[in-house]
């Protein structure tokens, strides 16, 4: 069994949680369900009903690891889950989300989206101290800062755990009282509010609360601490002040066009992209065609600015696997051929624009381009809705390392021969930003992939920043 040869970056995790509710379990399995586009590798639910927890996490999709008795099985008003791709570590049970464990004042859970960019150095000084990690994720190092605290609050506990930490987390936790949100100071990943009734649901993102028909209430602030217990709902604000860096690829690829993050619409950010990817880089042509999913509303900016048609040229497999057995040496390298193929009688003859979100490697755009020319296209243009990707994320983002990433190492003419495209044309830095500008002007976003201006780093302290060679280090979620 291989894996699927892919070009883009992977979506890091995503966690939900609820309060409130006789049928927490069934609440958090739905938003699981809504998050799955997060993360494929792993889910799990912890749940409590006042005394003890109760838990079950598995290897596979949030459909196949639970079922209608596992649920049940999930009894209490409160829960928390976690849908997880791993940024670095192994791809285990072991590292699993929510980690639950026992502690001399009680029980605590934890599910985590980002990543922690000091986790070496926490995991070198607790384990000096004597505790025992049992996995490899940077996730765990929230259980043990928080087990360790000597404070009797949970919120001067949290307080605590956000004192040490370093990076990107957005953050679930859960004793057998109450639900706990939080998120960093920066606010590098979403995390949102809902309502239904007197249920009080977090989650990723806002289309898992449409899924339950949860209402929107709000964004967490960066750096804020949210309680919900049997008392109500209260919020603390951050001890650490710094300025807010939302990661601009949720925007260009990670989070569903239907969710609101940031304060903004995901489809309407993306209209945004593609238009301005049109004035920067007009071509003739007779249509636009997106790489599907992920160039969809990108490419509709594009053809609607440009005033070119909107085409379909590329038609997705929805049942392909993350994995797939590979074939004899004589029939191998067919896998971008399992999920997308071109539409010959749409192509022949056609000059195209393809519009996609990034190019990480450029092996499997590189593989596109020579199907839609074998399909008939008399011109292929490749356009990228955002600016090349010259620097690692050590912030939650699954991002190779400096040698694997072709904008690097290359620059964009290179790219356009390797690729065989006869233009090639990516988003430029500022006109990313004009597009995802704040009324005001400000621009609260981390652009670190393409400018290698980390918010984070070894001098405000971070990690030191990823070497020419080796991407950053840590669990990630």
């Amino acid at each position: 069994m291989t894996t699927y040869d892919d070009d883009h970056f992977h979506d890091e995790c995503g966690v939900f949680g609820v309060f409130g509710h006789d049928e927490a379990s069934t609440l958090v399995y739905l938003g699981l369900h809504g998050l799955q586009h997060r993360g494929q590798e792993s889910a799990g639910i912890v749940t409590s009903e006042g005394k003890g927890f109760n838990i079950h996490k598995h290897m596979g999709l949030v459909t196949d690891v639970f079922s209608q008795d596992t649920l049940k099985r999930l009894k209490g008003h409160q829960g928390i889950g976690h849908v997880r791709y791993s940024t670095s570590g192994s791809k285990s049970l072991k590292n699993a989300q929510p980690f639950a464990v026992k502690h001399k004042r009680g029980f605590i859970a934890v599910a985590h989206n980002g990543n922690l960019v000091n986790f070496d150095d926490l995991r070198e000084r607790l384990e000096v101290q004597g505790h025992i990690f049992h996995s490899d994720s940077d996730s765990e190092v929230f259980v043990h800062l928080y087990a360790l605290c000597q404070k009797e609050d949970p919120i001067e506990r949290i307080r605590d755990v956000m004192a040490q930490v370093r990076g990107a987390y957005s953050v679930l936790f859960m004793d057998e009282n109450a639900v706990y949100a939080v998120r960093d100071p920066h606010g590098f990943r979403p995390l949102v509010l809902g309502r239904m009734a007197n249920t009080t649901v977090f989650s990723s993102e806002t289309s898992a609360l449409d899924l339950i028909d949860a209402k929107y209430i709000r964004e967490l602030r960066p750096g804020e601490i949210v309680r919900v217990d049997h008392h109500g709902l209260a919020s603390f604000p951050a001890d650490i002040s710094e300025e807010p860096r939302h990661c601009v690829f949720e925007h260009i690829y990670f989070a569903r066009p239907d969710s609101v993050l940031f304060g903004r619409s995901v489809y309407e950010m993306r209209l945004r992209f593609g238009r301005r990817l049109a004035l920067e880089h007009a071509v003739p042509a007779d249509l636009v065609m997106p790489v599907p999913d992920s160039g969809n509303v990108a490419a509709l900016g594009y053809a609607r600015e440009a005033g070119i048609p909107f085409e379909y040229g590329l038609i997705r497999s929805h049942y392909v696997g993350r994995t797939f057995i590979e074939p004899e040496q004589s029939i191998r390298n067919f896998g971008v051929k399992l999920k997308l193929n071109p539409v010959s009688a749409l192509l022949k003859g056609k000059r195209v624009v393809v519009v996609d979100d990034s190019i990480v490697r450029g092996t499997t755009v590189r593989k596109l381009v020579q199907m839609i020319r074998q399909a008939g296209a008399s011109e292929v243009h490749f356009r990228i809705s955002s600016p090349p990707t010259r620097h690692p994320c050590p912030y939650g983002i699954d991002t190779p390392t400096y040698d694997e990433l072709i904008a690097a190492n290359h620059s964009t003419a290179e790219i356009q021969e390797f690729l065989n495209t006869d233009t090639l044309g990516y988003l430029s830095v500022e006109g990313l930003r004009v597009c995802a500008a704040e009324a005001d002007g400000s621009y609260p976003y981390c652009n670190a992939c393409f400018t290698g201006d980390y918010p984070v780093t070894a001098e405000n302290g971070g990690h030191p920043l990823p070497s020419a060679t080796n991407g950053p280090k840590g669990g990630g979620c």
